[in-house]
């Protein structure tokens, strides 16, 4: 399917991304306190309507 070359390729990608992420979100976290104070309860807000749908979803099955 894949020769050995392309997923060594896959793997140093995949390796470079993370650590490129991480330096990013690193350099602008000050940035992120500032300007997404709670995003942590929309986040929730969001799992508990999906976690809501899914239990309907089951209930009515």
């Amino acid at each position: 399917m894949f020769s050995q070359g392309q997923w060594m390729f896959a793997v140093f990608f995949v390796i470079a991304f993370v650590i490129i992420m991480i330096i990013s979100y690193r350099k602008d976290i000050q940035l992120h306190k500032k300007h997404y104070k709670g995003s942590l309860l929309i986040l929730a807000g969001f799992l508990l309507f999906i976690a809501i749908l899914f239990v309907i979803k089951t209930y009515l099955r």
